[in-house]
């Protein structure tokens, strides 16, 4: 069956496998590594809503296929698709440089298939997109799946129809003379309602496609199968250099407040996810913001349907959200941003609560039952300064000591790294850098781009602060990670071979950083080149984990990982069968 819609995930740098970057530890605290090759949950809500009527859609991770093999041929792979329509996420914007190379080849196989561009990034930047020639579509916002539907009928049908286009709300196109065509955004639900997080339809395409790696979310997600459900779109939090605050929303796509999915449909996604899954659920978004009718309706019905589920929150909570969640989830595990000690950097940043009130959630949480929470700090924020780095990580030695029990396992559990790589398009600081003490580096696509394929993450980053440059970022980011990761090893959070390896890769991090730097100030640009590409073997080895071993923010899942049967159901006949036999000796890994 010809597939209508193909998706493709890009890695970061399109040519990753062969340039020499050291990126850094911008990826060290979320499941992808910095190649970012996990794609947005956008492309499965796509995927559920376009199957459901009637359009089918294949997921394909160019990111985790070019990582699993260094012959995998990207242009061949592409040349060899036919559908109706390709998809590219452009939703943060360290996949610019990926995602623009990848349209770029579409083009060249395919030239009279269109090519489509979503994501906040995208919407951001709908007008400098369009303008390529490589890209015929961008629909923006944060809820696209409505328009999508009618723009694939619309090329389902194959009918060249400018008065249809110009009825597909919060569509970027070109005219049949080139001219760049900008609909109203009008569409932005204020219920999600009719929003299915269905993995059932990516588990259906793998079968479809016969391609088991193709859709794989991230490239350890076989080793580790975290799910996430969708609470909801938009934030009531004004984060200042977030692209999906609360002012970020407002201007890009529209969202005045908070869009909930029912509690009902939330429920259901984790029952289903949980019946397939053994590792955790991971709820996005902070329920809290639902009211409290919304949070205890939601409780009563995942009661006994999931013992670990992962949550987030934005801000303080009351000691009756934790009574109702130990009562729904026997295993609850939290997440926390506050993102500086300091409450003067804290509030700058856009976060309004104190070290007395962040206490005091961390206190009701463990005397809940929390068995464990995260709390996740900042490098590079407006206010900041080197000093005030070192202080947060004597703050969370004291969180250490006064909440890890010594004797019993811990239970609280700090990180920290640098915002990087890029300050988001659309948040208040890359609209207005000055007002908050930035300077901001690349305003561009393009800059962007070639930001992305420069040698080491210092010259990645698309901002400075009048408190800290960039070379006093980087600097910061490896100190800090030292200190935090000896601290760790001392209150017993990690072991100390772990906290050795770290350690070592940290200083190795160091030292390529300072001879980068000495690289980059040779004139000539093939010598350069040739000295980068002599430690590049260096440079990937140092890429992953830096400022801590990556695992340290898993849970444990077991030997077994995923309920077999119950993903065999989800696809009847022959396909389950073979489906079957292909989860046996992929989760058996």
């Amino acid at each position: 069956m010809k597939n209508h819609l193909v998706f493709l995930h890009a890695p970061s740098v399109y040519d990753f496998r062969e340039k020499s970057i050291l990126y850094g530890p911008i990826s060290d605290l979320v499941p992808s590594t910095p190649v970012f090759e996990m794609y947005p949950i956008g492309f499965t809500t796509l995927a559920a809503y376009l199957e459901q009527r009637g359009i089918r859609v294949r997921i394909l991770n160019l990111a985790v296929r070019m990582m699993q093999s260094k012959n995998y041929d990207v242009p061949s792979a592409i040349a060899k698709l036919h559908p109706k329509a390709f998809g590219i996420d452009l939703h943060w914007m360290p996949h610019v440089h990926g995602a623009i190379e990848v349209a770029w080849l579409v083009k060249k196989y395919h030239p009279d298939i269109p090519v489509i561009f979503g994501g906040f990034s995208a919407t951001y930047f709908h007008e400098e997109l369009i303008a390529r020639p490589e890209v015929d579509y961008v629909v923006r916002g944060d809820s696209t799946e409505e328009p999508m539907y009618q723009l694939m009928r619309y090329l389902v049908e194959g009918t060249v129809d400018s008065a249809r286009l110009r009825q597909i709300s919060n569509l970027t196109w070109k005219d049949s003379d080139g001219r760049i065509q900008v609909n109203d955004q009008d569409y932005c639900p204020a219920e999600l309602d009719d929003l299915t997080l269905d993995y059932s339809y990516v588990v259906r395409s793998v079968v479809r496609n016969l391609d088991l790696f193709g859709a794989l979310p991230f490239k350890e997600w076989g080793r580790y199968p975290i799910m996430a459900a969708l609470s909801c779109r938009g934030c009531a939090c004004a984060c200042r250099t977030c692209g999906g605050s609360v002012t970020a929303m407002k201007t890009m796509c529209k969202r005045d407040r908070p869009a909930f999915r029912s509690p009902e449909n939330l429920a259901r996604d984790v029952r289903n996810m949980s019946r397939w899954s053994r590792g955790p659920v991971f709820i996005l978004g902070d329920i809290c913001f639902g009211g409290p009718e919304y949070v205890q309706k939601f409780f009563s019905l995942i009661k006994g349907s999931t013992r670990k589920m992962l949550l987030e929150v934005f801000k303080p909570a009351p000691a009756e959200f934790f009574r109702q969640l130990s009562a729904a989830v026997p295993e609850f595990i939290l997440e926390m941003s506050p993102e500086s000690h300091d409450e003067i950097v804290r509030t700058a940043f856009g976060r309004h609560y104190s070290n007395e009130e962040l206490e005091l959630t961390i206190k009701r949480a463990l005397d809940a039952g929390c068995g464990r929470f995260d709390l996740f700090f900042m490098i590079g924020l407006p206010k900041q300064t080197y000093q005030s780095v070192m202080e947060t990580i004597d703050y969370c030695a004291y969180l250490m000591k006064e909440f890890n029990v010594y004797g019993q396992k811990p239970r609280l559990f700090p990180f920290i790294s640098p915002f990087a790589p890029f300050l988001d398009p659309g948040s208040e600081v890359f609209a207005n850098p000055e007002a908050f003490g930035f300077k901001l580096l690349r305003h561009t696509i393009d800059d962007h781009r070639e930001a992305l394929i420069q040698p080491s993450w210092k010259y990645v980053l698309n901002y400075e602060t009048k408190w800290m440059d960039r070379d006093t970022i980087v600097a910061a980011t490896y100190e800090a990670g030292l200190r935090m990761n000896r601290l760790k090893a001392r209150y017993e959070l990690i072991s100390k071979k772990q906290a050795q390896n770290v350690e070592q890769r940290i200083k190795r991090a160091i030292a390529l950083s300072e001879q980068i730097d000495q690289i980059m100030q040779e004139t000539d640009a093939a010598k350069r080149e040739s000295l980068l590409q002599a430690i590049k073997a260096e440079v990937d080895r140092a890429n992953l984990s830096t400022v801590c071993d990556k695992r340290e923010l898993e849970l444990p899942v077991g030997l077994l990982k995923m309920n077999l049967f119950e993903l065999g159901h989800m696809v009847t006949g022959e396909w389950g069968r073979q489906l079957q036999k292909r989860l046996v000796g992929f989760f058996s890994n």
